[in-house]
């Protein structure tokens, strides 16, 4: 599989990129607006950086997407959280390679809560079009209440999930299981009305006296491979995540994480897979 995989990449035109964005001329530069461009605000940060806000009402929902597409890299972004009621709120921060019944996807989702509630944090994998792999966690923290740094690193041999920099979920490519390994992904942010899912299973439903609804983005940061018809290989630098996997100390957070803040695991549920359980649970 490794070798493949080096096969693979030596032969996609790629280069390294690094975003890290500073004002709204940056954004326009690396971002196509979805939805209603009216949705998003921006105002300095204080830091010297810029802040984007996404808003949800009745209207429209919003979200950006990165014009450039990855194919391997390391992502983050420092959110704050819909605040009070957020029943059928929907916040992501995720990579897609589309909208396709073979597409590769990697999710971080918040699903939104009654007031006094805490927030769901949903993260998912899907592989050629294969999916419902979620590990669904309750956060130590109120999400709402300050920014969070939310981190995805994907590499060829695993996908790490990283709240604050605490390692909470490592998703492994084993060689006789779907990973994503060959489509370029895009980076979406997106805020919307998943009314009939996101809160108790789609039993609590969005309050429109709430609105609008706003989330906001702060230091978001890419570093990754880029498909490009100018290069043919990812320059020297990413190695730091392209061959990253967690240590035993880094596996220990994750051990705490699904102890102390795991709701669900699909690896768990014998209703929805009567048939046996993906091939990945159980593995090391």
């Amino acid at each position: 599989m490794a070798a493949r995989l080096a096969a693979r990449l030596s032969l996609l035109a790629v280069l390294a990129l690094v975003v890290v964005l500073t004002a709204k001329a940056d954004f326009d530069d690396q971002f196509e607006v979805i939805g209603d461009r009216d949705h998003i605000g921006y105002k300095d940060d204080g830091n010297g950086g810029q802040e984007f806000s996404l808003e949800l009402d009745q209207e429209s929902g919003s979200g950006f997407k990165s014009k450039a597409k990855y194919l391997f890299g390391e992502f983050s972004v420092r959110m704050k959280l819909v605040d009070g009621n957020s029943a059928g709120t929907v916040t992501s921060f995720y990579l897609t390679s589309g909208e396709s019944s073979t597409h590769d996807e990697i999710d971080i989702e918040f699903m939104g809560n009654s007031s006094g509630q805490p927030y769901v944090m949903n993260t998912n994998v899907w592989a050629s079009g294969d999916g419902k792999k979620e590990h669904q966690f309750y956060l130590w923290f109120d999400p709402s209440a300050d920014f969070h740094t939310y981190k995805i690193t994907w590499n060829p041999k695993n996908i790490i999930f990283e709240v604050d920099n605490v390692p909470v979920r490592t998703f492994k490519n084993y060689d006789d299981l779907p990973f994503p390994t060959s489509r370029p992904m895009e980076v979406h942010a997106t805020l919307w009305d998943g009314s009939y899912w996101a809160t108790q299973h789609g039993d609590v439903k969005i309050h429109w006296r709430h609105e609008p609804f706003v989330v906001s983005y702060r230091a978001y940061h890419a570093n990754g491979c880029v498909h490009s018809k100018n290069s043919s290989r990812c320059p020297d630098g990413s190695d730091a995540w392209m061959h990253r996997e967690l240590g035993d100390e880094e596996l220990r957070t994750v051990a705490w994480a699904e102890r102390n803040c795991l709701s669900y695991n699909y690896c768990a549920d014998g209703w929805r897979f009567p048939k046996g359980f993906p091939g990945e649970c159980g593995r090391k």
